[in-house]
């Protein structure tokens, strides 16, 4: 008698799902460097998002919001808070409270409130040291430093040309 059965074994059934499973594992694996680079955006449109938001509001009040906290805050009705997308250390948005501060040599460039802001994210991409997206009222920058850009300094040497 012959045996016309149709059909895979079950050898031939572990195969295919062991090989199924392998290549998935490598996918997931290889979608962890995609995942930090998309954090990384999100991190630097919210800090763009920070200096959109100063901006419009120093244009009706003719001086940035200023805040006393260490995180983002909501600015008036421009801009909602923002937070870093894991939100655990290393990877929260400081904000530096801009009240006076010292220009880049050292003297003070403006004691009163409200002349300048500074928020920066700690980005996840590799560098020499730690990356930094800073942004000031001069605008924003990807920098690449051994310590955190200096509160004394309300970050704008670590963006001025």
């Amino acid at each position: 008698m012959l045996n016309n059965k149709k059909g895979f074994t079950l050898v031939e059934l572990l195969v295919v799902i062991a090989i199924i499973g392998t290549l998935s594992g490598i996918v997931l694996v290889s979608l962890g460097g995609a995942r930090k680079k998309a954090r990384d955006a999100v991190r630097q449109s919210d800090m763009r998002q920070i200096i959109t938001g100063q901006e419009i509001y120093y244009a009706d009040n003719n001086a940035y919001f200023t805040n006393a906290g260490t995180a983002v805050p909501a600015i008036s009705t421009y801009l909602q808070a923002v937070s870093d997308p894991l939100n655990t250390s290393p990877n929260v948005y400081v904000w530096t409270n801009n009240i006076g501060g010292l220009d880049c040599d050292g003297t003070n460039y403006d004691a009163s409130a409200g002349q300048w802001f500074c928020a920066y994210a700690t980005l996840e991409e590799s560098g020499t040291n730690t990356v930094y997206f800073v942004s000031t009222q001069l605008g924003s920058k990807k920098l690449d430093l051994a310590a955190a850009p200096s509160v004394t300094l309300g970050c704008t040497c670590f963006i001025w040309p």
